[in-house]
């Protein structure tokens, strides 16, 4: 029989034969994609798909963005070197000029840049050999529900049991603290009595002579958890950090990336806290679509001797060049005041969806990344009314919203988050469809479960 090509399943069923059994996205969204266009993408079976994930928010300005694609069609026709490892050019020098202009206060004069093999990962385990040459000390300290990649180094600093139950022999000496969420707060308070109490547990603890854990080289924290289940750091929590931090010596590692380049409605999440961070890293939207990491540090940290910290895949032109392009689009407070706008009405719209439904617990984050838990409203609620997570009412929805075409990814405890990381410029028309969709399926899967209408 002869195979017809032009299916998804062809390609799945290639895939499936062909890639690794770590694959993750296409046993949730089982097609082959053939075009893409803003916040849509086209399958090879002509379908078209409403993107909420946009490469897990490298997309800050959607697929195929006309001006970011010109940036790199002249590049790459202009002659210029693609591949410099960490040789300047003209690119590189544009694009490190623009970074730093963009950063808050003071950072731009006083910080330098590394520039990491290109992803996430990368950029995580450069900082920690970075802080750790600087300061001199081996241990790390990090948050309950962190995510900073899957490398050894960066493995270590995530919260995800899951991730790292066979794997022996992570970077040791890394500390987990509690994290503050209002909804499931660790020390069972909630509100400020839990907020005060995350933060009086990180200071006293670093502050007590027998706490058992030593002064670290570094403390890591994201502004907004993403893969945690997208928890905004409350802002009291942030700056009693950086004021702790700054007391006893301690840089403070800032990883914006997922929640920097304006995602969360500023250029960098942290700016809500009006603190400056030691260090920052930053990936995914920085490349402008194209791979590349950053690490952003402040001078005095800069201990390292020639070819401390290297990568093969550290001179990326094209995405400096189309990384320009996005800095320059996103940064701007009028792109930004439309991003803190658009995720006023997106959660605005599920806030009002939670009303009518069970299976939603808590809506939270900060401009276009969102994050909705699902609850079992059949099991038992805790000390501070929330019903079990849910991870399996979560990936109904995922599937029944992947039906209708809207790709949306979960995330958090037990799976039981559906995340919004879409396209910063997505227009008001493509959010409202992309919500009808999803009230539309939570609706359905509530009164299946509850057997209300």
């Amino acid at each position: 029989m002869l195979e017809n090509k032009g299916t998804n399943q062809y390609f799945i069923t290639r895939q499936e034969s062909t890639e690794s059994n770590a694959r993750s996205y296409p046993r949730k969204f089982p097609f082959a994609l053939a075009k893409a266009s803003g916040s849509w993408v086209e399958d090879v079976e002509g379908n078209k798909y409403l993107d909420f994930l946009c490469g897990a928010g490298t997309l800050a300005l959607g697929h195929n963005d006309p001006e970011v694609n010109q940036a790199m069609v002249e590049l790459i026709t202009s002659g210029a070197p693609l591949h410099t490892l960490d040789l300047t050019t003209p690119t590189k020098d544009a694009f490190v000029e623009t970074l730093l202009s963009k950063l808050p206060g003071d950072m731009g004069r006083n910080s330098k840049v590394q520039f990491c093999s290109p992803s996430g990962t990368d950029a995580t385990d450069a900082a920690l050999k970075l802080c750790k040459t600087a300061t001199g000390r081996t241990s790390i300290i990090a948050f309950q529900g962190a995510y900073h990649g899957m490398g050894h180094g960066a493995m270590a600093c995530t919260g995800n049991l899951g991730a790292k139950s066979k794997i022996n022999g992570l970077m040791p000496e890394v500390h987990f603290f509690p994290f503050p969420n209002s909804y499931r707060c660790p020390f069972g308070l909630g509100g400020d009595a839990g907020i005060d109490a995350c933060c009086n547990f990180f200071e006293k603890t670093l502050k007590d002579p027998e706490s058992g854990i030593p002064l670290p080289a570094a403390v890591i924290i994201e502004p907004i958890q993403g893969e945690g289940g997208v928890i905004p750091a409350p802002v009291k929590f942030l700056q009693a950090i950086r004021r702790v931090t700054k007391e006893l010596g301690i840089p403070m590692i800032c990883d914006e990336i997922q929640c920097g380049m304006g995602r969360s409605g500023k250029l960098f999440a942290f700016e809500y806290a009006g603190i400056e961070p030691d260090v920052v890293l930053v990936s995914k939207a920085i490349g402008g679509t194209q791979p590349l990491a950053v690490v952003i540090y402040n001078k005095e940290l800069d201990k390292w001797g020639p070819g401390a910290h290297a990568g093969t895949f550290r001179g990326n032109q094209l995405a400096m060049k189309a990384g320009t392009v996005v800095l320059n689009r996103v940064s701007t407070p009028e792109f930004l005041a439309d991003v803190a706008r658009k995720g006023d009405i997106y959660r605005n719209r599920v806030l009002a969806i939670k009303e009518k439904v069970s299976i939603i617990g808590d809506v939270r984050g900060k401009g276009l990344m969102c994050g909705i838990e699902f609850v079992d409203p059949r099991g038992q609620k805790d000390s501070l009314g929330a019903y079990p997570f849910s991870g399996e009412i979560a990936a109904q929805v995922q599937h029944e919203c992947f039906e209708n075409k809207l790709v949306m990814e979960k995330g958090g405890r037990f799976g039981s988050v559906m995340r919004c990381l879409c396209a910063l410029n997505i227009s008001e028309e493509d959010l409202n469809h992309g919500l009808d969709i999803f009230e539309k399926v939570v609706l359905k899967v509530n009164a299946e479960i509850t057997g209300k209408k």
